[in-house]
């Protein structure tokens, strides 16, 4: 939508400066007028986007912690009985730790004085406020019931962060044990390698007859040596160019089959990703979002582009008159005891009840999952270390042994 940089005069004939977003210029004019403000220049100008690297860096965008607290303070000040407007007012004073959400504040304050409902407003910032946060809004204003939606939304984003959280956790430590395997063979290679190559060449001759494996790491370390600046353009090439793919929803489709292929990995996203379907289909379901706009949002909600496309094809079917849990069950992605239990939550009227023990279930798994594969995980890398140390150690040590037995032959 496009912003509208504006100039205007208040009740207190004061200069106002500001920016407001809307679809044309007169509507622009008509908001400020709604807010009680004069216009005095209206122009469009260009949106404010991050830079590349300010978005790389995470600066400017809202962190998970900081829209958790911000929706618990919102829910209990219209719980209390506080406006809306002058809830948001004093959230917005008090983001001082956090521009980004103080400034979307701002603009969603401007919209909701313009007479806009808030899941509106909101919705004008997806890339802090997602799918499944406008439409419970949406369906919390509907419903008369906004601080209870909001309450549950807190609890929804504390489970997906504690998850997200856990799987970073889980992974520091090998990525670390990765890193420094690649250094140390680097640092082998580069450093220690050529040393022993040229003692070897030195003490039994340049026709000195050295084991294969030493040849092939003394290779190795030339390459390396020489056409460094060629291994890491291809190296960050190349990397630059999968993440570039991965965008891409052809790309995002396959990684995302890979990774559910992949041994041990499969296990944790099959886990998280029916965790992700149960809470937030359960929390739809719950606000009184309706079930085929509770399956569209929840699909794009759900985190893996196999069970978005999986949902999708569900809720065509759910369209034709088919029950989600008879469709569920015929889809080998998801366990049988998802369709099991969503079949006694259609039956029983309680879908949202029974998808939040499901949810429960499956992310106790997930901790249990990621534990285990922590577990595995410690033993392969130091296996891997080992095994790369032995063999440049092999490489060393047999030349200098067929050297001391020619010494004393």
């Amino acid at each position: 939508m496009p912003i509208f940089t504006y100039v205007a005069i208040d009740g207190k004939d004061s200069p106002v400066n500001g920016t407001i977003d809307q679809p044309d210029r007169s509507s622009a004019i008509s908001a400020l007028g709604k807010q009680g403000l004069r216009p005095v220049s209206v122009r469009e100008g260009k949106p404010k986007t991050a830079t590349k690297f300010g978005g790389i860096l995470g600066v400017g965008k809202v962190k998970s912690d900081q829209l958790v607290m911000f929706t618990r303070q919102l829910s209990a000040m219209i719980g209390a009985g506080v406006p809306l407007l002058r809830a948001l007012s004093a959230l917005s004073t008090n983001m001082t730790d956090s521009p980004a959400m103080q400034r979307i504040l701002n603009d969603v304050i401007r919209d909701v004085e313009a007479g806009e409902m808030l899941g509106n407003a909101l919705g004008k910032h997806p890339e802090t406020f997602n799918d499944v946060y406008i439409n419970m809004v949406k369906a919390g204003e509907t419903a008369g019931i906004i601080d209870e939606i909001l309450k549950r939304l807190a609890v929804q984003q504390e489970k997906s962060m504690a998850i997200r959280k856990k799987i970073k956790s889980a992974m520091a430590y090998p990525i670390v044990l990765l890193f420094i395997t690649i250094l140390a063979f680097f640092g082998l290679m580069i450093f220690i390698i050529p040393q022993i190559g040229k003692i070897t060449t030195d003490l039994g001759g340049a026709d000195a007859k050295l084991p294969a494996i030493t040849v092939a790491m003394l290779a190795i370390s030339h390459f390396i040596i020489s056409y460094w600046y060629i291994i890491l353009i291809v190296a960050f090439a190349s990397i630059y160019g999968i993440l570039l793919y991965i965008k891409t929803k052809k790309g995002k489709l396959l990684f995302h089959t890979i990774i559910l292929k992949t041994p041990l990995i499969n296990k944790i996203i099959v886990k998280v990703a029916i965790a992700h379907f149960a809470r937030t289909f359960s929390a739809l379901t719950e606000a009184g979002v309706a079930v085929l706009e509770a399956i569209d949002v929840t699909s794009r909600a759900v985190g893996n582009t196999v069970y978005e496309k999986a949902l999708v094809d569900a809720e065509a079917e759910v369209k034709n008159g088919k029950t989600l849990s008879s469709v569920i069950a015929a889809n080998p992605l998801f366990p049988p005891i998802v369709s099991q239990m969503l079949s006694v939550g259609e039956e029983t009227g309680q879908t949202d009840k029974v998808l939040v023990k499901v949810a429960d279930f499956y992310e106790e798994e997930v901790d249990t999952a990621i534990a285990g594969i922590s577990s595995i995980i410690e033993p392969v890398m130091i296996v891997i270390m080992g095994s790369m140390v032995g063999l440049i150690a092999v490489s060393v040590m047999m030349p200098i042994a067929g050297l001391a037995q020619n010494v004393q032959s």
